[in-house]
Parts: C-alpha cells; sequence; structure tokens
C-alpha cells in the first residue's frame, strides 16, 4: 500500500527511542497517521514542526495498519510568524482543533482547502476574523453547523442578537425576551457583518459553546485542545488593551 500526497502537519508525538507518530491532514486521505524513522531526532526537528506544509509518501504492508512516512519540507509555517506570537498561538489552535475533531482517513476536501488558505495567510490583517469563519465551517462539517439566516421564534430575518445554546438557530431581541441571559451572543460578524476585535470575541464564545458542548460531547465528552483557549485568551487581551 503506498500513496504520495501534500499534508499539513497537525500533530506529533514521540514513538520510541527516535521515531515519531505524526498526522497530516490531506486532502484525499483526511487526517492520516504514520510513523516518522528518525522523526524525534535534531536533524528532523526544523521539518516537523506544527502546521508545516510537508511532502509526504506514506507505505504499510495492510491498508488498516498505521504505516510510516517519509517527508520532505514544502513550508515552514512557523518560521515565517516566529515573532508573531498571535500569529503562532493561531496556527497551533487550527492543527489542535483538526487533530481533535477529524475521524482518522475520512475525506474533508473543502475544509482541507479552507485550512490551507487560513494558514498561508498566516499574519494578515484580518486573520481572526477568518479564524472565527474556519471554526464555524469545522463546526457545520462535523454536524453541528448553526443556522443564523432567521429567528428560530418568529422566523426574523431582522435583529438577530442570540443563538440558541441548545439548536443553535438565532433569536431575535423581541423574541428573547426573559429568556435573553441564557442565549448566546450573536455579533454581527457571524452573520457577514463588519468586524471588530470586540465581536470576534464574542463569536468566538459561541462557537467555543458548541465546540465544548457539541462536538467535544460527541467524541466521548473530552476536553477542547488547550491550544484554542490560548489563541483566545490572546485576542481577549488585545482587546481590553489601552
Amino acid at each position: 500500500m503506498e500513496w504520495r500526497a501534500d499534508g499539513i502537519l497537525i500533530a506529533l508525538r514521540r514513538h520510541g527511542e527516535s521515531a515519531a507518530i505524526v498526522e497530516l491532514f490531506t486532502t484525499e486521505h483526511g487526517r492520516h497517521l504514520g510513523v516518522v524513522r528518525g522523526g524525534a531526532s535534531r536533524k528532523m526537528a526544523p521539518l516537523l514542526q506544527i502546521g508545516a506544509q510537508l511532502d509526504a509518501t506514506w507505505k504499510a504492508r495492510l491498508a488498516e495498519h498505521m504505516g510510516s512516512y517519509t517527508v520532505e519540507l514544502k513550508q515552514s509555517r512557523a518560521a515565517e510568524v516566529l515573532d508573531d506570537r498571535t500569529a503562532l498561538a493561531g496556527m497551533a489552535a487550527v492543527c489542535a482543533l483538526l487533530s481533535f475533531s477529524l475521524p482518522e482517513r475520512a475525506p474533508y476536501p473543502a475544509l482541507h482547502a479552507r485550512s490551507l488558505a487560513l494558514l498561508d495567510a498566516l499574519g494578515a490583517e484580518k486573520w481572526s476574523e477568518a479564524y472565527l469563519g474556519w471554526e464555524m465551517a469545522l463546526l457545520e462539517e462535523m454536524g453541528f453547523g448553526l443556522d443564523l439566516s432567521t429567528c428560530a421564534v418568529t422566523g426574523a430575518t431582522e435583529d438577530l442578537v442570540y443563538v440558541s445554546p441548545k439548536t443553535g438557530r438565532a433569536v431575535s431581541r423581541t423574541a428573547a425576551g426573559e429568556w435573553a441571559d441564557r442565549l448566546l451572543p450573536l455579533p454581527a460578524v457571524l452573520r457577514g457583518g463588519v468586524a471588530t476585535l470586540s465581536d470576534i470575541s464574542l463569536g468566538l464564545q459561541t462557537t467555543g459553546h458548541f465546540l465544548t458542548h457539541h462536538l467535544a460531547r460527541s467524541l466521548g465528552d473530552r476536553a477542547l485542545p488547550a491550544a484554542r483557549q490560548r489563541y483566545v485568551d490572546l485576542l481577549s487581551r488585545a482587546d481590553s488593551a489601552p
């Protein structure tokens, strides 16, 4: 069994004395694991960095085996934003959530294309807004997409300011009534409106609820990767800075 593909390195861990098990996210093979011989060595360290784009060849005796990778570096994204703490945290959040969420060997070509575009834009001016949209896309692909087009109660399309934490449907200000304090915020940025850092933080509060209470619970009630919260915290501090 053998194939060759470009892949985003989304996770790795040491395996034995000198090898490493790496997870690549590819277009055709989804999240796919394999062993890199010597992957824990100093020589391989510059290649095997989270977020790197690798030209990988996977081989195994049988399809169900983990198999092994031989890899060549195509792009080291961490090196490109080494002095940008927020960009590094955002890249780590993307890779950690992909590793956490995706089933093994299931292709998600649309999500792969969006993830690739997001990582290629690291450090761009509106990256945090694009990241929020990416979390929305991740929830959609995993079966927990939000419906923010109309009010779940009245069907109205205006004055939508809340999201139901149970259904992921939008709720208008009028329909919310006394239940408003139990609903999640729906900032304009989640519906394609103007993005401010405060609105992006509110949007991440809402997507975070569905990642934690819907997606994570469907995966055995596992805790979300800490890398996501580190990125959210950095954005919050930037928003509150004078």
